[in-house]
């Protein structure tokens, strides 16, 4: 394997270029397998992907379990398409439901609805499970499965 040099910028050496692209190696590694990971185990247990279990914890937090798309999209920083189709399969999963925003006739309000608080419910001991096993662990390759604790 031939290894790339990185030219540094004004005012860094060659050693810190270096180490700031491994540091950000190491980030889209862990995101990577953390992505993975939450998805394996939510699509397994709940029937859920992690950007749809996202909208529903977002939703849920709020005090009328309702929102704008335009304000969803922010939190989950998905774009405004994939946020729709995300969006779109949890209405047909009967999980939320789309209205017309009252005070504004162009934007769309986003509920969640009965069975949607109760997925979002389920979901969640799966979901930070997951999160205190790989966020902090050492990263292994990429969405392999940590080794059981039962042994």
């Amino acid at each position: 394997m031939t290894a790339t040099k990185v030219s540094a910028g004004p005012g860094e050496t060659s050693a810190d270029a270096s180490a700031d692209v491994r540091k950000w190696r190491e980030l889209l590694a862990r995101h990577a397998d953390l992505t993975c990971a939450l998805d394996r185990a939510l699509q397994a247990g709940h029937s859920l992907g992690m950007s749809e279990y996202e909208v529903l914890e977002r939703l849920a937090e709020l005090p009328e379990q309702s929102a704008k798309v335009q304000t969803i999209a922010k939190s989950v920083h998905l774009s405004q398409s994939a946020l729709s189709r995300v969006i779109g399969r949890l209405e047909t999963a009967g999980l939320v439901e789309r209205h017309m925003c009252p005070e504004d006739r162009r934007a769309v309000n986003v509920r969640l609805t009965e069975a949607g608080l109760e997925r979002q419910t389920e979901a969640k001991p799966t979901q930070r499970r997951v999160l205190a096993e790989r966020l902090h662990a050492p990263l292994v390759k990429a969405c392999e499965p940590l080794p059981s604790v039962d042994g």
